[in-house]
């Protein structure tokens, strides 16, 4: 059980970090002098846990950077391979740790006897007892067949041996029609007796439609005896080609041992041919397998660490081996490959196309780790993306192989390309890429079922915030304030990257957007909120507990309102002040990591999800680094570790696994577009980064593992502060960290990093979202005010109440000399006889020039009425479908379809002899009563219930109470409001009141959807009906009540 964070501040221990004795030991560890040595490609190929799922590593060979990652698929792993299954279906030539299906391209499975009827179906049993990976190399037995696979790769080439157990009929499964996310088209061409090639196309990552074609060349090192083909439904014996989706081949060998040579290509079979040609031109599998490791001794001796704990040494190189898997190499060994046009391209010499970026997972802490270690191949990156942007007329987001994806939110690939640069990546077309991030920041591509990059930017330039509509809807849910996070931090990169390049004019403008988190910061919470079409912020807490189902709250992109309320890098200092200052914003953290890795829906940290990266270096904002030293350290120890399941969430292309590679030197790359780099404590006594330029970052901390910083010298000097000089990762420096066992809570601890606090607002100020008030009563409303850049200890406050309604109470807002916040309550008094309805009051909040409207809405309703009693939100407006639920699902009545059909808000209509005034609630305000015994009073001698049901048709009864105190029974039933009856009359003696063309729905317009008059009830002659008590049940809806 994992110890309480408060319990453990109380008793200032070291949470979840190893016991440390305080004698230093007499000599430091030597630095590794093999890094490959100490990497387990099987690390991170388990799970991360029940709310975080796969981590999605894949244990088989791959260089660098490498096109090709040869490597076992296991039956039903969406991205390749799970530790924890036991079948292999075959080993596939591409792979990445992504979190949708995904690659796995032309799985080639060796087996034994006959193939069978169904060969594309074919799996082998497999154990880890009998399984082996590094660097370079792979190998398993498979249990069914005994056939002992070895498998070795080079960039875009990989060399697979065989053994087949003695007296068996060898064969090798071609699965050409097998990619882990299906295929559109596939090709396969057996020539002559030693070769197959093939095409196979497959996308759709996520559901995005993007589609790419990879071409393979199959050579073996002696002649099959018999082949044939299949194509998904039936084998054909003797046959030499097959065009079919499901396109395959069997080859028979008649010897125990199988060289097969393997290589890839995106241009086309012959590519894939001049690839094996130039990089393997013979089946040495010795040479390749040494070469390739060597690369990998090379690129992971960028880092060299000295530690005395294997595990923990197993655990860095791991990562960084895993850190520099992607973005994958994507030009043939000729300089050639295909474009986002589709048409082939030709490199100039020495340059390198690369694909596959995950940028919203990577931009935060991969792309600086590969700039500054590696800034020939980040260049390329970078030009790789500029080149997609010229090609394809839009900067890329989520870029898969040649073709646009726009997964995630954000447009994050523009943070990444800012942090290549300003972490040393300077060699490509920065004119022209910057050229394309600001066409993607101020326009978009409206023309149907075209990539949008910034889909709303109009919207969000227009407001400073992209509201939470349809326009902002992500995978699973609306995502308007992770979006306005994201792009407000792409905003502030881009001004980086522009002013780095000398670009004055986009730098000034793109630095005020990048303020824009400020537009959705609510006072009234102290929460990053997400707000809708109309502006206005949610109506109650700021965090909701997601329904069960759901994957992250409301407005956010995988999490919720307590884990993107840190979301904020480049100015951690105008959100502390935002929150309330340092003291308020150190308790938050405490009890945000009470849990450390939680999922979507709970509000503690999520070490699993890249937006929560950051925030444990934000004690360093607060004045108590030692608790980012504390914190970083744990979910170093406790989450990550050398076995299957060693990472707390997916790795997302390297991104989880760069996470701990900084956390275990000590430092981080903070603020996306600036070379910043802040500190936390070095996991290992030394480690030393070679810089391309000769230099090195060397980090000195002799009673490492040790959690707490007690001093640090940089470069011989005293440095009392936690965030290193903006040109360490150009120009290097000695740290000499002193740590021990418990914390020093005052080193450091008047120190904060940077943060950019340039165009920040003098205040913030929301008012309440609406009052419901009685005529001739009162009722009270609060407008919140929070100090923010500027200097007022005092904000005025006017309204402007319309006719009917008068707003009393202190016309100034105090704010609080040490958190900046303060509160005004005002009355509202509602005159006697005020019609029913929906009132706008318009309240601003003014401080020296500065002034913010909003307004109130005031619900004039009777007490007892029906509109006291709304509760739910059932009808939306085109566009902004996300703004109600009639049925739990996300669908509602369109408000536009039922204009359409003759029911307009406040506008009266006749239905079975009575009259009724439909509701004019404003957009996302309740608009219906969900039946759950409410009295409602009413009066008349004949009524009709004015409504529709949800989830099928719905029966009930409802009490009417007559005026000298007797009731009666009526009926309450409606047929649901898309399939009445499962069909489309009117059941339970119905009348239809309207039947609109279309409803809304999460994905879009759906088919039409009713609304039924109840079968009249008429009063006993004599009697008036005085209330109406309806039944229970949460899917009968009321909007009106006819009375006649």
């Amino acid at each position: 059980m994992r110890f309480r964070f408060m319990a453990a501040l109380v008793a200032t221990a070291v949470i979840g970090a190893p016991a440390v004795a305080s004698a230093a030991p007499t000599t430091m560890s030597s630095l590794v002098g093999d890094p490959s040595a100490y990497v387990d490609p099987l690390i991170g190929t388990g799970r991360g846990g029940s709310s975080v799922g796969e981590i999605n590593n894949f244990p088989g060979p791959a260089a660098p950077f490498g096109m090709m990652q040869f490597s076992p698929d296991t039956q039903g792993a969406y991205a390749g391979y799970q530790y924890h299954s036991d079948q292999i279906r075959g080993f596939s030539l591409d792979h990445a740790s992504v979190g949708c299906n995904a690659f796995g391209d032309v799985p080639i499975l060796p087996v034994t006897g006959d193939v069978g009827g169904a060969p594309w179906d074919r799996v082998e049993h497999f154990t880890h007892d009998d399984e082996q990976a590094e660097p370079g190399y792979y190998a398993v037995t498979l249990a069914d067949s005994k056939v002992r696979a070895e498998l070795t790769a080079t960039t875009r080439t990989g060399l697979a041996t065989f053994a087949y157990p003695a007296g068996s009929t060898p064969q090798v499964l071609v699965k050409g029609g097998a990619s882990l996310a299906g295929n559109t088209a596939a090709t396969l061409k057996i020539t002559g007796d030693r070769e197959v090639s093939g095409s196979a196309t497959t996308g759709n990552f996520c559901g995005k439609g993007n589609h790419y074609t990879v071409y393979y060349s199959i050579t073996f090192d002696q002649p099959f005896t018999a082949h044939g083909t299949w194509d998904g439904s039936s084998v054909k014996p003797d046959t030499d080609s097959v065009d079919s989706p499901r396109a395959g081949a069997y080859l028979t060998f008649g010897s125990e041992t199988v060289h097969a040579k393997v290589s890839m290509s995106y241009v086309s079979v012959d590519g894939a041919k001049a690839n094996a040609a130039a990089e393997v031109p013979d089946f040495d599998f010795a040479a390749v397998r040494k070469s390739t490791r060597d690369r990998w001794t090379q690129a992971l001796g960028k880092i060299r660490v000295a530690g005395r704990d294997t595990a923990q040494l197993k655990t860095f190189y791991t990562a960084l081996y895993h850190s520099l898997m992607h973005p994958n190499t994507f030009d043939d060994v000729d300089g050639r490959y295909i474009g986002f046009d589709n048409r082939i391209r030709t490199l100039p010499k020495g340059r390198h196309q690369y694909a596959n970026f995950s940028d919203w997972d990577t931009y935060r802490s991969l792309a600086p780790l590969h700039a500054m270690l590696f800034p020939k191949e980040a260049s390329d990156m970078a030009q790789s993306l500029t080149n997609d942007a010229v090609q394809g007329g839009w900067w890329p987001r989520w870029p898969m192989a040649n073709g646009y994806t726009g997964q995630m939110t954000g447009d994050s690939s523009v943070a990444l390309i800012s942090n290549l640069y300003a972490f040393g990546a300077r060699d490509f077309d920065v004119k022209t890429a910057l050229k394309y991030l600001v066409k993607g920041a101020t326009s978009v591509d409206d023309t149907p079922g075209a990539y949008q990059e910034r889909r709303g930017i109009a919207d969000y330039v227009a407001r400073g915030y992209l509201p939470n509509n349809d326009a902002s809807r992500g995978d699973h849910a609306r995502v308007g304030a992770s979006i306005t996070l994201e792009w407000a931090i792409d905003d502030f990169a881009i001004a980086r990257f522009a002013q780095g390049i000398g670009d004055r004019d986009v730098a000034r403008e793109f630095t005020k957007r990048g303020q824009n988190w400020q537009n959705i910061f609510n006072p009234a919470t102290g929460y990053l909120q997400p707000r809708a079409q109309d502006g206005r912020f949610p109506d109650g807490p700021a965090y909701v507990p997601p329904p069960p189902g759901k994957f992250g709250q409301d407005g956010f992109d995988e999490g919720n309102a307590a884990q993107y309320t840190w979301l904020v890098p480049q100015d951690p200092a105008g959100l502390v002040t935002a929150m309330g200052g340092p003291s308020a914003v150190a308790t938050r953290l405490d009890t945000f990591f009470q849990k450390l890795n939680v999922g979507p829906n709970e509000p503690n940290m999520w070490a699993g999800n890249e937006p929560d990266f950051g925030v444990p270096f934000l004690y360093n904002h607060v004045g108590q680094p030692w608790k980012t030293q504390q914190v970083v350290r744990e979910i170093a120890t406790t989450l990550f570790s050398a076995t299957p399941d060693g990472e707390p969430g997916n790795d997302d292309l390297g991104a989880q696994s760069s996470w701990y590679v900084w956390a275990a030197l000590g430092i981080y790359p903070a603020t996306p577009g600036t070379p910043d780099l802040v500190v936390a404590s070095p996991l290992f006594e030394r480690a030393v980064l070679s810089l391309p330029n000769g230099r090195t970052i060397d980090i000195h901390a002799p009673k490492a593992p040790a959690t707490y910083v007690h001093a640090l010298s940089l470069d011989g000097r005293d440095w009392d502060r936690t965030y290193l000089p903006a040109n360490t990762a150009r120009d290097g420096g000695r740290l000499d960290f002193s740590l021990a066992s418990t914390p020093d809570k005052r080193w450091a601890a008047d120190s904060t990093p940077p943060s950019y606090r340039d165009n920040e607002k003098p205040f913030l100020a929301s008012a309440t979202n609406q009052v419901v008030v009685e005529p001739g009563t009162s009722g009270s409303f609060t407008v919140s005010g929070q100090r923010l850049g500027g200097h007022d200890r005092v904000l005025d406050v006017s309204t402007q109440a319309p006719a009917g309604i008068t707003v009393t109470g202190p016309r100034q807002l105090r704010l609080d000399d040490r958190t900046g916040g303060g509160t005004a309550k005002l009355s509202v008094s509602v005159a006697a006889g005020t019609p029913e309805g929906y009132y706008q009051v318009p309240v601003t909040v003014r401080g020296g020039p500065t002034s913010v409207p909003g307004s109130v809405i005031v619900l004039v309703a009777p007490r007892g009425g029906l509109a006291a009693a709304y509760a739910n939100v059932g009808i939306s407006d085109d566009g902004d479908t996300g703004s109600a639920d009639i049925d739990g699902a996300g669908n509602s009545l369109s408000r536009q379809a039922l204009a359409a059909a003759g029911l307009v808000g406040g506008k009266p209509s006749q239905a079975v002899g009575t009259t009724f005034t439909w509701p004019a609630a404003p957009a996302g305000r309740p608009d219906n009563v969900v039946a759950a015994g409410q009295t409602i009073q009413v009066s008349g001698t004949r009524l009709s219930f004015i409504g529709t049901a949800s989830n099928g048709d719905h029966r009930g009864t409802a009490t009417v109470t007559f005026t000298d105190g007797t009731t009666a029974q009526a009926d309450l039933s409606f047929g649901d409001w898309v399939f009445p009856g499962g069909g489309t009359d009117p059941v339970f003696g119905n009348t239809l009141v309207a039947r609109t063309d279309h409803r809304n729905q999460p994905g879009g317009q759906g088919g039409g959807a009713s609304v039924y008059a109840t079968a009249p009830f008429d009063a006993p002659a004599g009697k008036t009906i005085a209330s109406v008590t309806l039944p229970s049940d949460a899917d009968l809806h009321v909007f009106a009540i006819g009375l006649g």
